[in-house]
């Protein structure tokens, strides 16, 4: 794959940054990480589902935190302490992995979690994006030469 060179860009660009790293997260080899599966559903208009495989990872062993437009969810089993529970079966052969994962998403800005759940082996993290009402488009009135006037005769 080819390999882009954005460094002429910096010198007359503002701001986008961000938008230069994502790109060249693209062709980096930590994308070729496949586990766990997931899904991204488009839900409404300004609503998002991403759903995620994680058989065998209990409410516990999962983390989903925010920081900076980044959505990381990681999964750590956690083993149970010798003498706790029932004994533990001699595994012949291992199908379904149970190992740690850490996988992340970027977020548009303003796109916010506003919701998790597990069923079924599937962590549902529900996104909205809620733009502030700063952000949105307004119009803007246009005053005449006659309102202006009547304005300062006032």
């Amino acid at each position: 794959m080819r390999q882009y060179d954005f460094s002429p860009l910096y010198r007359s660009t503002v701001g986008f940054d961000r938008l230069f790293s994502l790109l060249d997260q693209v062709n980096s080899p930590d994308n070729a990480v496949t586990y766990p599966p997931y899904n991204i559903e488009r839900t409404g208009e300004n609503s998002y589902r991403i759903t995620v495989a994680v058989a065998g990872f209990s409410e516990a062993d999962l983390t989903i935190e925010t920081k900076e437009n980044t959505l990381s969810i990681r999964g750590n089993h956690s083993a149970p302490a010798e003498g706790e529970g029932a004994p533990r079966n001699e595994v012949v052969y291992r199908g379904i992995a149970a190992r740690a994962f850490e996988r992340r998403f970027q977020l548009a800005d303003h796109v916010h979690v506003s919701g998790a759940a597990l069923e079924n082996g599937l962590l549902h993290v529900d996104l909205v994006r809620e733009i502030p009402e700063s952000a949105k488009p307004r119009r803007i009135a246009i005053n005449g030469v006659k309102n202006v006037e009547a304005k300062l005769a006032a």
